[in-house]
């Protein structure tokens, strides 16, 4: 039988976590003081006057190591659970874990041949 009480702490902890950051947001806004002027509006350099444009253009070698990064973080994330449970989960799991590593590996062999990984 499907008792619903049992996800009063649930349900209590997600409604707490929900609202402090509203009313914390919703705090500054009211306390914060509303000052404009121009040395609101300028950006701020560590003390020292901004010397040309403030926006600069980054290479897009520097994305692709960030991005194949967080592509091999994520798969540490997805493989450690099968990793500790492979024991109960069987052959299958064994089947799908090495699947989505072979699709990871093509994805690495296809930026390395491509000249994404060089930075030059």
């Amino acid at each position: 039988m499907f008792l619903l009480y049992e996800y009063d702490i649930f349900w209590a902890f997600l409604i707490i976590s929900s609202l402090i950051p509203i009313l914390a947001f919703f705090i500054s806004g009211v306390l914060a003081p509303i000052r404009k002027g121009p040395e609101k509006l300028s950006s701020y350099e560590s003390g020292i006057e901004p010397l040309g444009d403030a926006w600069l253009q980054f290479r897009i070698r520097y994305y692709m190591f960030a991005l194949v990064f967080v592509v091999f973080d994520v798969e540490t994330v997805f493989l450690y659970p099968w990793a500790m449970s492979f024991d109960v989960l069987g052959i299958s799991v064994f089947i799908e874990a090495l699947i989505f590593v072979l699709i990871l590996i093509f994805g690495l062999v296809y930026a390395w041949r491509k000249g994404a990984l060089e930075w030059s």
